[in-house]
């Protein structure tokens, strides 16, 4: 599974990224997580707000901080 934060570093941005880490090691799962904070790459997703959250080259989440539960749910849908 590959995952990455889209946004540009932000603190809303990190809580993203450090919740999601969290998650992925609380399940247990395989998966690549990295951060994205390149502003050209981020547009290229079609997103307007950061940060997202984009699973398998889809975007799940954007323009806020989703809930741990939130993030499980969104692996789960998208594995």
């Amino acid at each position: 599974m590959e995952i990455k934060v889209l946004g540009t570093g932000c603190p809303r941005c990190k809580a993203l990224e450090k919740t999601t880490r969290d998650v992925v090691a609380e399940m247990g799962i395989e998966a690549t997580i990295e951060k994205e904070e390149d502003i050209v790459k981020i547009i290229g997703y079609g997103i307007m707000h950061t940060p997202a959250l984009v699973i398998n080259g889809k975007v799940v989440l954007s323009g806020r901080v989703p809930s741990a539960s939130e993030i499980k749910e969104a692996i789960h849908k998208n594995q």
